[in-house]
């Protein structure tokens, strides 16, 4: 639960809602954090983690964000219903706070990754898993893309908000051993915490209402482009009005 209404459960549940798809949530931390700092953590107590779980019963399809510790991580672990399963490796603040220790880190690797329909990691969470799975330090991408399927999961979606400046921002879908899809849009200015959160509960979204993952992942690239299109219309209107 992200204050700020950036990130988190409220951008998840925001994101749903403009779909028209119904969800149940899990609140595993509460956070007090804005676009600069997170400044305060408080875990769920893990039974209560799982509880909120079983208490939504039936889901179509299930989206993992920030776990915060090997405690909760475990007891999402026993208590997923079995539903295809979009896992957003929350590991690190976009403000450089740890959201998930090392211990917990692992039982997502051990534990949720090869039940994960798909895996949705950035850049830097790509070679913080890699580096967890015994890759060398600044591995190529779809060497650790392929590591990770080698690991259990369905598919992975690199984000390439990260890289390096360019006209075009570029994600990878990896499947198979085959070439990835790959989803190109214009690069725009700046940056805007909780696109990772947005993307990932807008996939689950499309999965629950039986779309085929590469439909899911290009409409929910759509649904994250128009409202950081949205965002820098805002800024430019705010430029003028200045």
């Amino acid at each position: 639960m992200d204050s700020s209404g950036g990130a988190g459960l409220l951008r998840d549940g925001a994101t749903l809602g403009a779909m028209g798809v119904p969800y149940r949530v899990a609140v595993t931390a509460v956070t007090a954090q804005s676009d600069i700092r997170v400044s305060a953590v408080q875990p769920v107590q893990p039974e209560v983690v799982a509880a909120q779980i079983a208490a939504a019963e039936d889901v179509a399809a299930v989206k993992i964000g920030m776990l915060g510790t090997a405690a909760i991580a475990g007891a999402v672990a026993d208590a997923l219903p079995a539903a295809p399963l979009v896992l957003d490796p929350v590991l690190v603040s976009s403000s450089g706070y740890r959201l998930l220790d090392a211990v917990g880190q692992a039982i997502l690797i051990a534990r949720l990754l090869p039940r994960a329909a798909l895996v949705t990691p950035n850049l830097p969470e790509l070679q913080a898993l890699g580096r967890a799975l015994g890759q060398p330090a600044g591995r190529a991408v779809p060497e650790i893309a392929r590591a990770l399927l080698a690991h259990g999961c369905g598919a992975v979606l690199v984000k390439g908000g990260h890289a390096e400046d360019g006209e075009v921002c570029e994600d990878l879908l990896f499947r198979d051993a085959g070439a990835p899809v790959a989803y190109r849009a214009p690069r725009l200015p700046g940056s805007l915490r909780g696109t990772g959160c947005q993307l990932a509960s807008a996939i689950a979204g499309g999965l629950s209402r039986g779309r085929p993952l590469e439909a899911a992942v290009a409409d929910a690239r759509a649904q994250v482009l128009a409202r950081l299109g949205g965002r820098e219309r805002q800024l430019a209107n705010l430029v003028t009005n200045d």
